[in-house]
C-alpha cells in the first residue's frame, strides 16, 4: 500500500454517558398490601391458616356490603333487585358471626384484604356500567353476582373443615349456616335467570 489511513483519535470523554436504568419499586398503597402480605404471613399452625381464611373472608363481606345496593340499584327486573338487597341483609349478619367468631377467639377481625373479591367487584361493576339492553345487562349482573357466591361458598367450605379439624365446633357450626345461605343464594340467581332473565335477553 502506498499510504496508510489516517488514525482519528476516539474522544471517549464527549460521548453522552447513558444513565442506568433504575426499576422502582412499588409505591402506595397496593406495595403495603403486598408486602404485608408476604413478609407478615407465617402459616405455623392450621390455626393460623383458619385465622387467615376467616380475616379474607371478613374483608370479603365488608366489601360486598358496599357493592350489593349498586348491583340491586342497577337491576331491572323486580325479583334480581330483591334478591341483591336481601342478600345484603344476609351479608350484613354474616360479617356480624365473624366479628363474633374473632371475639371467641381472641383474635383481630381486620389486617386482611381479599384481593380476589376486589377483583370480582370490578368485574361487576363493568357490568353496572355497561350500556346497552338491561335484560342483557341483568343476565351479565347474575354472572358477576354467581362468581362471587362461588368464591364465597369455597371460602366457607374451607374454613369450616378447618374448624372441625382443630376441635372448634361451634365455630364449624355458625360456618356451616352461612355457607347453606350462600348455596341458597347462588341456587336463587340461578332460578331467576333462567325463568326471566335470560328469556328476555333471548328474545333481543
Amino acid at each position: 500500500m502506498t499510504g496508510a489511513l489516517p488514525q482519528v483519535a476516539v474522544r471517549r470523554a464527549h460521548w453522552p454517558r447513558r444513565k442506568p436504568r433504575v426499576r422502582k419499586p412499588f409505591a402506595g398503597p397496593a406495595a403495603n398490601q403486598i408486602c404485608m402480605r408476604f413478609t407478615s404471613l407465617k402459616l405455623n399452625s392450621l390455626r393460623d391458616l383458619l385465622l387467615e381464611e376467616l380475616r379474607d373472608l371478613y374483608n370479603a363481606e365488608q366489601q360486598l356490603i358496599e357493592a350489593l345496593p349498586k348491583m340491586a340499584k342497577a337491576a331491572k327486573a323486580p325479583d334480581l333487585k330483591s334478591a341483591f338487597n336481601h342478600h345484603l341483609e344476609q351479608t350484613k349478619q354474616q360479617a356480624s358471626r365473624l366479628e363474633h367468631i374473632f371475639a371467641g377467639m381472641n383474635e383481630q377481625a381486620a389486617g386482611e384484604t381479599c384481593e380476589a373479591m376486589k377483583g370480582l367487584i370490578k368485574e361487576g361493576e363493568l357490568i353496572i356500567k355497561a350500556e346497552g339492553d338491561a335484560d342483557v345487562r341483568d343476565a351479565g349482573l347474575i354472572g358477576a353476582a354467581q362468581r362471587v357466591e362461588h368464591y364465597e361458598m369455597a371460602g366457607y367450605g374451607t374454613a369450616r373443615t378447618l374448624a372441625r379439624r382443630l376441635g372448634e365446633g361451634e365455630v364449624a357450626n355458625v360456618l356451616q349456616q352461612t355457607l347453606n345461605e350462600e348455596s341458597e343464594a347462588n341456587e336463587k340467581l340461578t332460578a331467576i335467570a333462567e325463568s326471566q332473565v335470560n328469556v328476555g335477553a333471548a328474545r333481543k
